[in-house]
């Protein structure tokens, strides 16, 4: 796996484990017991604490008891986890004093992944709280292998959607700049036509490492077959084009080992969320992106294009 397509949100991060529990003493022996696992350890009293703060901190693992105090006990809680599609994926370890059958029974009906009944042994704990962690990482690795373009190592098309969709709401809620670069190698076919698919597949890798050696916020993803995008948080117009010039320039450069003659381009369409109306969507951005890629290729190729911004009133 290529390390320049992880983006912040996908490299390994330190366990975050919430403990739900309305007993502050069980809050402390948590924090003392576990200081060592190299974990991050959040606490809350509430149900209502505990789902907020599990879809603000999206831990790994939650340690809940049955018995809250507030307006829900764990087993409401863990159900509201499941219907929620930020939290549904966290492993849910119940500890509790029950020693009902039943009860049992139920918290792993509704999905909790273990039940540990008070007092407890702490190395039991320890162990059943790794083993989680364990699988969740596991978990999360072949998830985002999923998302991950086998010949490029760089997102895929789902991811792109998903990720665009993300950052889109992000740059309104915000007021934020948010650009959009598309991005295809001019004449790909005739490279395959003439050089063979191997070389084809070098070229299209050759490309990914330029998209993915630019700025660390970049997100760039395969969209298909030789087009490319690139998401640009936080970057305005001019600032999104002269990344796109610095990929051009950077791909026309390079020379190609075994055919040293050789000059390859690539043409790229960028467009910014501030071009779009009030009521704008993703696929807005993406459509401005993908004319503006078009009127680079109309324009004789090898070439940065910008949709236009709207005009001032």
């Amino acid at each position: 796996m290529n390390p320049a397509a992880l983006s912040a949100d996908a490299r390994p991060r330190v366990p975050r484990i919430l403990a739900v529990d309305d007993s502050e003493l069980m809050h402390r022996l948590l924090r003392t017991r576990l200081q060592l696992e190299q974990v991050e350890i959040h606490c809350a009293v509430t149900g209502d604490e505990g789902l907020r703060m599990a879809e603000e901190i999206q831990p790994e693992v939650m340690l809940l008891d049955i018995d809250l105090d507030g307006t829900m006990d764990g087993f409401e809680v863990l159900q509201r986890l499941k219907e929620n599609p930020r939290t549904r994926d966290i492993a849910v370890i119940f500890i509790s004093a029950s020693c009902e059958t039943m009860d049992r029974v139920r918290c792993l009906d509704l999905g909790a992944v273990d039940f540990i009944p008070k007092p407890f042994e702490m190395a039991e704990l320890k162990a059943r709280v790794r083993s989680a962690i364990r699988v969740q990482q596991l978990l999360r690795m072949l998830s985002q292998r999923a998302q991950l373009d086998g010949l490029t190592a760089l997102w895929n098309r789902a991811y792109f959607d998903q990720r665009l969709a993300a950052e889109f709401a992000e740059a309104r809620r915000h007021a934020r700049p948010l650009s959009l670069v598309l991005c295809d190698i001019d004449h790909f076919k005739g490279v395959n036509d003439r050089f063979g698919h191997p070389f084809g597949d070098e070229v299209l890798a050759l490309f990914a490492t330029i998209l993915s050696g630019g700025r660390a916020s970049d997100i760039p993803c395969r969209y298909g077959g030789e087009e490319f995008g690139v998401i640009l948080p936080a970057t305005a117009l001019g600032e999104a084009v002269e990344v796109a010039e610095r990929f051009r320039r950077a791909f026309e450069e390079h020379q190609w080992r075994r055919h040293p003659d050789l000059v390859l381009t690539a043409s790229f369409g960028v467009a910014e969320v501030a071009g779009l109306a009030a009521d704008g969507r993703p696929a807005d951005l993406l459509a401005n992106a993908d004319a503006a890629l078009y009127a680079a290729k109309r324009g004789g190729r090898n070439r940065v294009s910008a949709s236009a911004l709207p005009m001032a009133a």
